[in-house]
């Protein structure tokens, strides 16, 4: 079971959101909308899409990192080095 789980039908729900609002940037698109209500939007998704990232950062340090922390050993090391690496690739994001 994913450290996820739990929450599926929330995190569902949210990327389904933002799929929406994916949709609604290509109509303005589409539309030859003013270019900085489609930056707007742009950004309100990109916000949407990183709420989601966190949330889901947050779970896997909670389940997966702290599981692999209590047993110890070479696996815990992976999932630390794991968890920092998808850290530095959100922040460059």
């Amino acid at each position: 079971m994913r450290g996820y789980t739990g929450d599926k039908e929330a995190y569902l729900k949210r990327l389904r959101r933002v799929e929406g609002q994916i949709r609604g940037l290509q109509r303005m698109v589409e539309n030859d909308e003013y270019c900085i209500d489609v930056l707007t939007q742009i950004s309100a998704a990109t916000k949407a899409l990183q709420a989601v990232s966190l949330g889901l950062m947050d779970e896997h340090l909670r389940h997966c990192v702290a599981e692999a922390i209590a047993e110890g050993g070479a696996a815990a090391d992976e999932k630390v080095r794991e968890a920092s690496d998808a850290i530095a690739r959100l922040v460059r994001s």
